[in-house]
C-alpha cells in the first residue's frame, strides 16, 4: 500500500518540475502560489505515509529488551535537536534519569517525539524552557516526564492527544501529522507502560510516559516544583 500511494505522488512532483520549467516566467503571482501549494501539499502526504508505515511497524517490529541508560538517550536526542534550536533561546533542564529495561530504538523514538514536540511548541516563545526528569514512585513503575511552556492545549480535549491523525492545532500553527503521539502510546503499551499529559492552553504542557518495574543504577529524582504558569 505504501508503494502504491508513493508512485501517484512521484508523478505529481515530476510533472510539476516539468510544469515550472516550461511555465517560467509565464505564470502571474496567484500561478506560482498555486504551483507552491501543489508542492507542499504532495510533500505532506508523503510524510504522512512514511510516518504512517513507521507507526505501522512499531506495532510490529520484535522487541529487544535490555538496560539503557535514559540519560544517554535524551542526550543523544537533544544533540540530534540542536540545529532546530539554533537562533532560539532554549533553557534546557535535564533531570538525573535512571538506568531502565526496554527496547533502545523504540524508547529513542518516544523520547524523540516528546521531546521534538516540546521544542517545536515552544517556538513562539522567547525563551524556551523545556525540562526532562523522572518521578519519584512507589517502585512499581517508573515515570518520565517531558515539561515545556509552549502553547500547551485544554485538557478537555486531553483524550485525542495520542490519537493517530489527531491535532489540536492547526498545520499553519505548527507543523505535523497527527501520528508522532499515536507512535509514542503504541511503543510504551507494548512495553507495558501508560501514557498521559496535563497542560494549559498557552500555559504549556508536560507529557508523562512510564516502564513497569523500578529503575536501576540510580534512585529516580524527586519530582521537581512546576514552574508557575
Amino acid at each position: 500500500m505504501s508503494h502504491d500511494l508513493r508512485t501517484p505522488l512521484h508523478h505529481i512532483g515530476g510533472f510539476l518540475g516539468l510544469l515550472r520549467e516550461n511555465a517560467a516566467g509565464k505564470l502571474d503571482r496567484d500561478g506560482e502560489h498555486f504551483m507552491d501549494a501543489i508542492g507542499t501539499a504532495a510533500r505532506r502526504m508523503e510524510t504522512l505515509i512514511d510516518d504512517l508505515l513507521a507507526f505501522s511497524r512499531m506495532g510490529r517490529t520484535e522487541m529487544r529488551q535490555v538496560e539503557l541508560d535514559l540519560g544517554a538517550l535524551v542526550a543523544d536526542v537533544v544533540r540530534e535537536l540542536e540545529p532546530e534550536a539554533r537562533d532560539r533561546v532554549v533553557h534546557w533542564r535535564i533531570g538525573e534519569l535512571p538506568v531502565a529495561t526496554g527496547d533502545r530504538a523504540m524508547l529513542r523514538v518516544v523520547l524523540g517525539n516528546l521531546i521534538a514536540n516540546a521544542l517545536k511548541f515552544t517556538g513562539k516563545r522567547a525563551k524556551a524552557e523545556i525540562e526532562v526528569g523522572c518521578l519519584s514512585g512507589d517502585g512499581r513503575e517508573t515515570v518520565v516526564f517531558v515539561r515545556d511552556n509552549g502553547a500547551g492545549f485544554d485538557m478537555a480535549y486531553a483524550g485525542r492527544l495520542f490519537g493517530v491523525f489527531q491535532r489540536l492545532h492547526r498545520t499553519d500553527e505548527f507543523e505535523g501529522t497527527g501520528i508522532g503521539l499515536a507512535n509514542v502510546r503504541r511503543v510504551v503499551a507494548r512495553h507495558g507502560g501508560r501514557t498521559w499529559a496535563e497542560g494549559k492552553v498557552d500555559g504549556g504542557a508536560t507529557f508523562y510516559f512510564s516502564l513497569p518495574g523500578p529503575a536501576a543504577g540510580q534512585a529516580p529524582a524527586a519530582e521537581p516544583q512546576r514552574p508557575e504558569r
